[in-house]
């Protein structure tokens, strides 16, 4: 039996790095001819071809040292016999293509990037799940569409330039869709790997390529990709990794957060994903990741130590065996993102039956270790504009006979499909739209909405947008001065969760009146205090929450009372009994609510509850407040004093 003799190179971590005066170039392939190809940067001219050697193997590794080499001058390939192959593991690439152009092989030369870039000090802002507002957007289609008004219209910069309304907007925590390099336009050998993979019998021939897998744009970018290498046709410059640190550096210090999606099909190593991880985290300072894919190492990214103040959000984390029985983490970085939220609440919007009990549990769910992220809309399926327009998909763009997309989005067309000029549909619309964003941020865990959605965007019925580059996934700025009303309402949305931090508790409530003070943290009220009925039939339901149990400032926060009905015609609901001196005020509702004569009186004879009339299809908060004859007493005693 033969020695090993292990050769003395160490071919981690994988790709091309300059280490002092050599440059080490390592890859994986399981052909022993294989080597480097070694281009001048500038011309693109092929400069050296260098074979691995056997003693530059271990395994299928190959690992080669080269001097005399400059690295800014330099771009690469590797080989295997008569195929020349890209680096997976590249920082980036030599020549950046404009957005939607098909690249060829020898489009994809790699190149070492810069490694100087000033951070000033930078550092992430690690905000708890409590406190976050999230926003789904994809990075072309943020500002690419005129009405963005930025310079740099569908890239990092023009995002960096968008970062004040981004806070106006009240939001803190953007989660980007790919921004790792994709082929947008599938090259000639994808979409032969994709025949093969429908029909494996069958190869096409070069005339029939064309027509059975056509050259269709991956506008969201969920494939396999460049890993390493910031996405070039999203900057500005030539330079996208220095553009996109420019934009994390930017959210930092505004405290706002970026979060990245990353796809892994099965095909890649679940040691990459580590890695590719932690690469991102040192080199971008990003602030956490949304992993989407199937078989991912969940377990093992979890348990990272390194990761600890990352967000993680995956569609569900096995907690009880990531952390001991008594455990909770000091910084809850992962969360749940799935669409058990969506769904749910959806159908409860457009006045489904027996939804109640459902709705009510998902509005107060908090995991103990972990926090959940939760959403009305998304990148996938309807905008919360389409969700009130459209009850079916309307898919034709995407070249796929409408067969393409989810064929139910628990939507609901307020009486017309597709755009309308009667009033009365276009002001059900609205008023649902506020409902739904009523209901998204006074759910107690981390709310997240997608671009636009604040101010109404719509992409026209298409809820699988995939391959659309162009005025129906971009967004339209327009949209802000057309549905300036609903925009209107996010903010005061936003700002009633921030004011009031018993909407937005760090665990979730207990139902129960832990501190003896004659008021549980939550309570539910139907059309008697304190006796809340979830018969399928019921679609209202009064949610009081206790400001005794948060505290802002050092002062307890207030009595909050929601009033829900998504019945489509007025339910009554009955107002518990706040503590003397103080009495229920209205403060924001999506119609009109009518008042109780006992309510009227309150502040004259003392009454045991109120009772208000909530219109159909509508929603309505309510504040305790102290009575003004109660308010008089209090300075005129301190006056005397």
């Amino acid at each position: 039996m033969k020695n090993t003799t292990f050769p003395n190179i160490k071919p981690y971590p994988l790709g091309v790095h300059a280490e002092g005066d050599t440059i080490r170039f390592s890859f994986v392939s399981r052909k022993k001819d294989c080597g480097v190809l070694i281009y001048d940067r500038k011309t693109g001219k092929r400069m050296h071809k260098l074979a691995f050697t056997e003693q530059e193997r271990i395994g299928n590794m190959h690992c080669k040292y080269i001097s005399d080499l400059a690295p800014e001058q330099i771009a690469y390939q590797f080989y295997e016999e008569d195929e020349i192959v890209p680096d997976p593991y590249a920082r980036g690439f030599a020549v950046k293509m404009p957005y939607g152009r098909e690249r060829r092989t020898q489009d994809l030369k790699a190149v070492l990037p810069a490694d100087q870039f000033d951070w000033e000090g930078d550092s992430c802002p690690r905000i708890p799940y409590a406190d976050c507002l999230c926003y789904c957007a994809h990075v072309r289609g943020f500002t690419r569409h005129s009405s963005s008004g930025v310079v740099h219209r569908g890239t990092f910069a023009g995002m960096q330039e968008k970062l004040d309304y981004l806070k106006k907007t009240g939001i803190t925590t953007v989660e980007l869709q790919p921004v790792y390099e994709f082929t947008e336009i599938p090259t000639k050998e994808e979409r032969k790997r994709m025949l093969g993979a429908a029909n494996p019998a069958y190869a096409a021939s070069e005339s029939d390529l064309d027509m059975l897998a056509p050259k269709k744009c991956n506008y969201w970018g969920y494939k396999q990709g460049y890993y390493y290498a910031p996405k070039a046709a999203y900057a500005a410059g030539e330079d996208a990794g220095t553009e996109f640190k420019e934009l994390v550096r930017a959210f930092h210090r505004n405290g706002m957060e970026i979060i990245l999606q990353f796809y892994f099909p099965e095909t890649v190593r679940k040691t990459d994903i580590m890695d590719i991880l932690r690469y991102w985290i040192l080199e971008y300072h990003v602030d956490g990741f949304h992993l989407m894919g199937n078989e991912l190492p969940m377990d093992m990214i979890a348990a990272e130590e390194m990761f600890a103040d990352t967000k993680l959000w995956y569609y569900s984390f096995n907690t009880d065996r990531l952390y001991a029985p008594e455990e909770v983490p000091a910084f809850r970085n992962l969360a749940f993102y799935n669409d058990e939220y969506l769904y749910a609440m959806r159908k409860y919007l457009k006045g489904d039956d027996g939804m109640l009990d459902t709705v009510i549990t998902q509005m107060r769910k908090i995991p103990l270790k972990a926090g959940r992220i939760h959403y009305m809309s998304n990148y996938f399926g309807f905008t919360l504009m389409d969700m009130v327009c459209y009850e079916w998909k309307h898919n034709e763009d995407n070249g796929e006979d409408n067969r393409d997309g989810n064929d139910y989005n628990c939507s609901w067309n307020c009486g017309e499909e597709g755009p309308s000029r009667r009033k009365k549909v276009q002001n059900l619309r609205k008023k649902q739209i506020k409902n739904a964003i009523a209901l998204l941020m006074l759910t107690q865990s981390t709310p997240l909405i997608f671009m636009g959605d604040e101010f109404g965007n719509s992409q026209k019925g298409n809820n699988n947008p995939y391959c659309q580059d162009n005025a129906i996934t971009w967004l339209n700025w327009n949209d802000l001065q057309r549905h300036a009303d609903i925009y209107a309402f996010w903010l005061e949305m936003v700002q009633l969760r921030k004011n009031h931090p018993v909407l937005h508790p760090e665990r979730e409530c207990r139902i129960m009146d832990y501190l003896s003070c004659g008021y549980p943290d939550l309570s539910y009220h139907g059309e008697s205090a304190w006796r809340l009925r979830t018969d399928s039939y019921n679609r209202h339901v009064g949610i009081m929450f206790c400001g005794k149990y948060a505290t802002n400032k050092k002062t307890e926060d207030a009595f909050i009372y929601l009033a829900l009905n998504m019945y489509w015609e007025p339910r009554s609901l009955a107002m518990p009994k706040l503590p003397q001196g103080m009495h229920w005020q209205l403060i924001k509702c999506t119609e009109e609510i009518s008042v109780s004569a006992a309510e009227a009186e309150k502040q004259e004879d003392e009454v045991q509850e109120a009772y208000i009339q909530v219109p159909g299809r509508s929603f309505a908060v309510y504040m305790g407040i102290a009575d003004q004859r109660e308010s008089g007493k209090r300075k005129k005693s301190s006056r005397k004093e």
